[in-house]
């Protein structure tokens, strides 16, 4: 699939991003990058806003998925986007704690796979805000905060991966709360292979085709 273009757009003044409210819906449409095929629906829903914000996730091919938690609004607790999903014991923020071109950040934590707690691996994760971009999608054009994750070097509880990294393109809509394009790949080396051999994790881009 082709990289999204935006529009270039200047910085706005006093940018802010919509609070969390229970109801609040975000559905996309995921895709396969390497094929462009749509494998799946994605429709996240708040269920709860309290000491933290609790989304629920529905697959229309695989049914109920494991819920993302936010504490607070902004701060990733438990991130579900990535198989396993992970459980952070300190939590880093899942867009650019400044909404300006120019930011940048690297936080480290370490993570639960949910549901197997006896046992934490190594995390970083650098985020950096690109550019203010105008892009269309679906449900329609929004101005966005386009920032990259890369996860450099992370410990995978699977032993068998010797080296492993990710990367994610994200467009930031603050009018909705949420990205209206998400793009994440990985890649990991086993024994015997090099970096240059390495394997791919899926590498999937979910676009946003409607919200309330």
């Amino acid at each position: 699939m082709p990289f999204p273009q935006g529009v270039n757009e200047p910085q706005p003044s006093d940018v802010r991003i919509r609070p969390p409210q229970i109801g609040q819906q975000w559905v996309y449409n995921i895709k396969n990058v390497f094929n462009s095929l749509s494998i799946d629906t994605l429709t996240e829903t708040v269920v709860s806003v309290s000491d933290h914000v609790r989304i629920s996730r529905f697959s229309q091919k695989f049914g109920a998925l494991p819920d993302e938690i936010q504490k607070p609004w902004g701060y990733i607790l438990q991130d579900p986007h990535w198989n396993p999903p992970q459980k952070f014991q300190k939590t880093v923020p899942l867009w650019p704690e400044e909404l300006r071109v120019g930011w940048s950040g690297f936080y480290r934590t370490r993570y639960e796979v949910v549901g197997y707690p006896d046992n934490s691996y190594y995390l970083g994760v650098n985020i950096n805000a690109q550019a203010w971009e105008n892009i269309q999608v679906p449900s329609g054009d929004f101005l966005t905060l386009k920032y990259h994750i890369n996860e450099p070097e992370f410990q995978s509880n699977d032993f068998s991966r010797l080296a492993n990294w990710r990367d994610e393109d994200v467009w930031l809509s603050p009018k909705i709360g949420r990205w209206v394009i998400r793009r994440s790949s990985g890649r990991y080396v086993l024994s015997g292979s090099t970096i240059a051999t390495a394997l791919w994790e899926d590498y999937l881009e979910s676009e946003l085709i409607s919200w309330k």
